[in-house]
Order: C-alpha cells, then structure tokens, then sequence
C-alpha cells in the first residue's frame, strides 16, 4: 500500500484548508485510516481517523473544526481544516493500518504511511 498526501500550505489564523490522501496498491487490505500531526520537537499526534468499522475519532484540540471523509470506495482521504490556529502547524501525515485497528492504539498499530505534507499556520 502507497500513501500520497497533498493539500499543505502556508495559511493565515482562521483560515481553512484541505488535505487529500491517495491510497494505491493492495488497499484491500486497508481496514481503518487516519490523519497524524507532528510538530517540531513534539510527538506525533492522532487528529482525527476512521477506525476498523468505519466509526470516526477527533482529537479533542480539533473537534468542531476539522472534518474527515473519505472517497473513491475508501481510497482516498481528505481532512477539510477550518479555523485554523498556530498550534495546527505540523507535519500531516497520512496513514492506514490493515489490522484491526481503534483510537487507543495510536501511531502503533498503523503499517503504512505517507511521506507528509506541510501545514503552516501563521499568527
């Protein structure tokens, strides 16, 4: 399975963006999918995901302001952004797991992902 985002940029407070995520390859094997954050000098962080079953999860810092949804019979993922803040800034990386896979697992229970794209949030 290859993951390709795209979508990152620079963008003001308060403004929106959308990312996107191309799954290829044996993606028969994906069962949940999920978008992953990781800002300098901090950990990587679960911002929002379908798990095995199709239920969807935010991270509390994002509920209310970031939309998941996926398209093309699941091969492609996209994470609209709105109201956007500083802390938003990060490496957005796609990732799909072919386990079965839930919220509390985090980053370990994922097997494939993106390279990333760049979401910079300026003050």
């Amino acid at each position: 399975v290859q993951l390709v985002e795209s979508g990152g940029g620079l963008v003001q407070t308060g403004g929106s963006l959308g990312l996107s995520c191309v799954a290829s390859g044996d993606t028969f094997r994906i069962t949940a999918m999920a978008w992953f954050r990781q800002a300098p000098g901090n950990e990587r962080e679960l911002v929002a995901a379908f798990a095995t079953g199709g239920r969807e999860f935010y991270a509390d810092s994002v509920k209310g302001r970031f939309t998941i949804s996926r398209a093309d019979g699941g091969n492609r993922l996209h994470l609209q952004m709105s109201s956007l803040k500083p802390e938003d800034t990060g490496m957005y990386h796609c990732a799909a797991s072919g386990h079965l896979w839930n919220p509390r697992l985090k980053s370990g229970g994922m097997d494939y992902w993106g390279e990333g794209t760049l979401v910079t949030v300026s003050s």
